[in-house]
């Protein structure tokens, strides 16, 4: 006989799904939207603190466990949804932790993870986009960029690393790449980390502060911090458009890491929620084979 769910058990799985719809609400880009506007120490849908946001992303774990096999079940036979995870924002902005302690919490057999870095001589020969579709997620996975063509809106606009008329023309190639993929049956995530430039000069500081944090600092990230208003015109442009209907942009304040660990793992369940994988049928008779099990 199936256990009964206590009303506790049930008054805190309404309370998740709650959470995540309110926060993947809360941080979508709508228009007029304004980036410098958004307080990056802010914990729009969230009025918890540290620990309870630990006990949150903990107790959560399971449930996208178990969403993210369901998927990977799925798509098994080469067909079916798979899922685009794109994560963007400034140095230091934590995209590691959300690696770390979003990503890694499922299955590492179901998910691919690609960081994107500068293009190498093979990658410049081609369109910008074709390293991109190459880490494109087969049916069935979790598919994690860890920075993505959008640097190539980014860096290459603040360093004029192309002609303006050339990075201006790719927010309209995106934007018809990603309908394309999303046509295909890919759920597409986008995801921008944003700090301030107070939290990031802290976070460059701590770096060097610390012996255990030296492999972290790269020289470069000064350079690149020199440019901080130019790079924030940059995502401001993006956000304004590459957030569609079928892609749209979630920007989560991450001056507090714990928060924005929260928020990723939320948006990311309430996606998983949305898909509706059912457990797949079995393509075989299930009593014939108890059946031989038992003679065996």
């Amino acid at each position: 006989m199936a256990k009964k769910k206590s009303k506790t058990s049930e008054k805190g799985a309404e309370k998740s799904v709650d959470l995540a719809a309110k926060i993947t609400e809360k941080l979508r880009v709508t228009t007029g939207f304004e980036l410098a506007s958004l307080d990056a120490s802010s914990t729009p849908g969230f009025k918890g603190d540290k620990a309870e946001a630990a006990e949150v992303l903990a107790d959560t774990d399971a449930e996208i466990d178990d969403l993210q096999e369901r998927l990977y079940a799925n798509g098994k036979d080469g067909d079916g949804t798979s899922v685009l995870l794109v994560v963007q924002g400034m140095d230091t902005s934590g995209k590691g932790g959300i690696m770390r302690h979003v990503v890694g919490s499922v299955d590492p057999q179901g998910v691919s993870l690609t960081a994107f870095k500068s293009p190498t001589a093979e990658e410049k020969k081609h369109p910008f986009l074709w390293r991109i579709r190459k880490g494109l997620p087969e049916p069935g996975m979790i598919a994690v960029f860890d920075r993505s063509h959008y640097e190539d809106v980014l860096i290459v606009r603040v360093h004029n690393l192309v002609p303006a008329s050339t990075w201006q023309r790719r927010y309209g190639q995106i934007n018809t790449f990603e309908q394309s993929v999303t046509d295909s049956g890919t759920k597409i995530i986008k995801i921008m980390l944003h700090i301030d430039a107070d939290e990031q000069k802290a976070r460059l500081a701590e770096r060097l502060d610390r012996p255990d944090k030296w492999w972290k600092f790269n020289p470069g990230d000064l350079d690149e911090r020199a440019y901080w208003d130019h790079y924030q015109e940059a995502y401001q442009a993006l956000l304004d458009k590459t957030s569609t209907d079928s892609a749209p942009w979630y920007v989560v304040p991450a001056n507090r890491k714990w928060y924005a660990r929260l928020a990723v793992q939320q948006i990311l369940l309430h996606h998983l929620r949305g898909l509706d994988q059912p457990w797949p049928e079995a393509e075989f008779d299930v009593e014939e084979q108890k059946a031989r099990l038992a003679e065996l």
